[in-house]
């Protein structure tokens, strides 16, 4: 992420924080595209959890929410922070 972005360095996990990092090298179009489902997830959480799949995991409840026209691109996170845990192609 880039010291100019208006989201919190906490509100991603490391492993989110590597994959974007690396994106934004490799995918500039996609790196923009996630960024954007980001920035919604952190605006209004409420709106962006009725979009997303629900997943139970070991350590809790992730949502997992499409980037529109990026099948099958998935951001994962927590809406307890909120916090973007990560970035990946995952089945629908």
């Amino acid at each position: 992420m880039t010291a100019g972005d208006p989201i919190a360095e906490g509100d991603y996990s490391e492993v989110a924080d590597e994959q974007l990092d690396e994106l934004e090298l490799a995918d500039g179009a996609l790196y923009n595209d996630i960024l954007t489902v980001c920035e919604q997830i952190f605006v209004n959480p409420a709106k962006a959890r009725s979009m997303s799949a629900a997943i139970t995991t070991l350590d809790g409840i992730v949502f997992r929410l499409a980037v529109p026209g990026r099948a099958p691109c998935k951001v994962f996170w927590r809406s307890d922070e909120p916090r973007v845990e990560a970035v990946f192609p995952y089945p629908t």
